[in-house]
Parts: structure tokens; C-alpha cells; sequence
């Protein structure tokens, strides 16, 4: 078992930035691929950025360029830097973890955390 635990949320004007954490217990997940995911009211959960245990990335199309999802294998811990944030990515955030390569499909991961509010004012 995994046990995923965000924190980092919060409230933020737009063209702020936050960095979301994700503490990762129970077993290594140094061979895990980790994703971030968001779902705001009414919406369904979408992805917003992967990365492979080796460290490769992709990002959502709408996050391209101002967030950074990164790694700490010796912390175990998983990051999301948002930069310039928007209203549109005012959500709540979830990490995720699973076996094998890495997936853009919520129902690809096995682990999964809480979630961490982030809010963007305008």
C-alpha cells in the first residue's frame, strides 16, 4: 500500500504561484510513475502533469509552460510548481501514483491523496 498526503494549497491572487507537495509512506515509490490531477465544482478530474521514475514529463496542454512537476526519490516526495496561476486553474488538486508507465487516465492509478484546495482570486 501507498499512502499519498498533498499539502501547499491555498489562496492566491492570479499571476501568483504556488508549489504543491506530495508525501508519499507505506512503500518506495521510486519505481512509481506520479501524476497531478485536478477537478474543479461540477467538472470531472482531469490530468495536469505526469512524470516517470526516471524523471520524464508531460503536461496538460493548459499548464504547458507554467507548471513544473518534479520529484525527490530520496524524500519520497512528489512537487507541482505553478507559476502565473489563473482562475481557470482555481481546483482541487490530487497526486497520484501507479505501477508501471506513466498515465494522462484517471483510472490508471492505484494511489491516490486527499486533494489540496487551491484558489485563485482575480
Amino acid at each position: 500500500q501507498v499512502q499519498l498526503v498533498e499539502s501547499g494549497g491555498g489562496l492566491v491572487q492570479v499571476g501568483e504561484s504556488l508549489r504543491l507537495s506530495c508525501a508519499a509512506s507505506g512503500r518506495s515509490i521510486s519505481m512509481y510513475a506520479m501524476g497531478w490531477f485536478r477537478q474543479a465544482p461540477g467538472k470531472e478530474r482531469e490530468f495536469v502533469a505526469r512524470i516517470t521514475w526516471a524523471g520524464s514529463t508531460d503536461y496538460a496542454d493548459s499548464v504547458k509552460g507554467r507548471f513544473t512537476i518534479s520529484r525527490d526519490n530520496a524524500k519520497i516526495t512528489l512537487y507541482l510548481q505553478m507559476n502565473n496561476l489563473k482562475p481557470e486553474d482555481a481546483a482541487v488538486y490530487f497526486c497520484a501514483a501507479r505501477r508501471g508507465a506513466s498515465s494522462t487516465s484517471v483510472l490508471a492509478y492505484d494511489y491516490w491523496g486527499q486533494g489540496t484546495q487551491v484558489t485563485v482570486s482575480s
